[in-house]
């Protein structure tokens, strides 16, 4: 009998919600990380009092009561709601497009007038067949809103001409006729109190738990200890990039200590002209509305700026690249993983797939039961 019957490769939030899951089973688990801290990418470090976001903005948003009442085991949730700002050379707009965008748009002040301007413009692009995101989001939207708010935003995003960008990435473009800023709309979201990192903690506690430990550079050692392995890490390097690599989309990040209390006075600020470097500003101390877990005022604040980049080895990978040459290598490197029948690959970077944490969740859950009662 080996001493452990799941390795878990990650201390993300796959990782956890599986760790959790088989653990509240009886059944003896080990996770390890590559990193020195848990929670993977929804890691948040405190400083200054307040909770930074290392590796870019996580705000949990779910219509799914499973998920909601799940993470709500290890956390209370505050009552943020995501309204972000766009800021087209110094132009402030609401996002996601609603009534307060259209009257800085066009001066329009009806819905009825709104909704007329937009197919006014859709009927004057004349296209019937988009070939292309520009084209797409020209046919959803018009051309101003695409030239002003899409366009240049979309092209740091991807590093790509949005010409050159394939139509799908863009399905629909959110177009409400209210004056509602709540950007995803889902019924329940907010930020948990006292850090996502904190949050993880809970989900493992009385877990083992070991650091800065490699799995790919000593795998025979690792796989040695458990009957499975539930594997949370890049997919290609899983099978040391034999069919190459897969493509993502990585993230910089510039964050700074401000001697003020207030930056841009929201927590998320989208840059959505091409000549601004960065995609966006987070001022992570509005995600817990300017203040420390004990409700006080905070003096200092901390901004990140983003820099979208294609991923080189080394980097954080983060957004899958969803072609068709991707979509075929991910299918081979899926097949090779169907062969290993005791490794359960999961995540997105072991799906190769962008989601969002409460699909996370669900996913894990789902694995956790299919595995746990099979």
């Amino acid at each position: 009998m080996k001493q452990y019957d799941y390795l878990i490769v990650g201390a993300g939030l796959y990782g956890a919600v599986f760790a959790r899951q088989a653990a509240d089973r009886g059944k003896r688990v080990l996770v390890i990380e590559k990193r020195p801290h848990i929670a993977g990418n929804i890691y948040t470090e405190t400083v200054e009092g307040i909770h930074v976001h290392t590796y870019g903005a996580h705000i949990f948003h779910t219509n799914d009561r499973r998920a909601w009442d799940w993470v709500n085991r290890f956390a209370a949730f505050n009552r943020y709601t995501n309204s972000p700002v766009a800021n087209y050379h110094g132009e402030l707009y609401s996002l996601p497009f609603n009534m307060y965008t259209f009257n800085k748009m066009w001066g329009v002040v009806t819905p009825a007038e709104a909704a007329a301007k937009i197919e006014e413009q859709r009927q004057a692009a004349g296209i019937t067949e988009p070939k292309n995101l520009e084209e797409q989001a020209v046919s959803l939207v018009g051309r101003d809103i695409f030239e002003k708010l899409v366009k240049g935003y979309t092209e740091k995003q991807w590093g790509r001409d949005c010409r050159d960008l394939p139509a799908f990435i863009i399905r629909r473009l959110p177009v409400r006729l209210t004056f509602d800023n709540n950007y995803f709309n889902a019924l329940w979201q907010g930020i948990p109190m006292g850090g996502y990192t904190a949050m993880a903690g809970r989900m493992l506690e009385g877990i083992e738990v070991r650091l800065n430990e490699d799995y790919i550079k000593n795998r025979a050692d690792w796989n040695a200890l458990a009957d499975k392995v539930v594997f949370t890490g890049p997919i290609d390097a899983y099978f040391d990039f034999k069919l190459g690599a897969l493509q993502y989309r990585s993230i910089r990040f510039e964050t700074e200590t401000l001697d003020m209390p207030n930056y841009q006075g929201n927590a998320v600020v989208n840059y959505t002209d091409r000549e601004t470097p960065y995609t966006r500003i987070i001022e992570h101390k509005w995600f817990q509305f300017g203040k420390d877990d004990a409700g006080n005022d905070l003096p200092k604040t901390i901004i990140s700026r983003e820099y979208s980049s294609e991923w080189q080895p080394g980097g954080e990978p983060y957004y899958p690249v969803n072609d068709a040459k991707n979509a075929a290598l991910h299918a081979a490197y899926k097949a090779l993983a169907e062969q290993e029948t005791n490794v359960i690959f999961g995540g997105r970077l072991g799906e190769y797939k962008y989601y969002d944490m409460d699909q996370v969740i669900v996913a894990a859950l789902d694995k956790a039961e299919q595995e746990l009662n099979g």
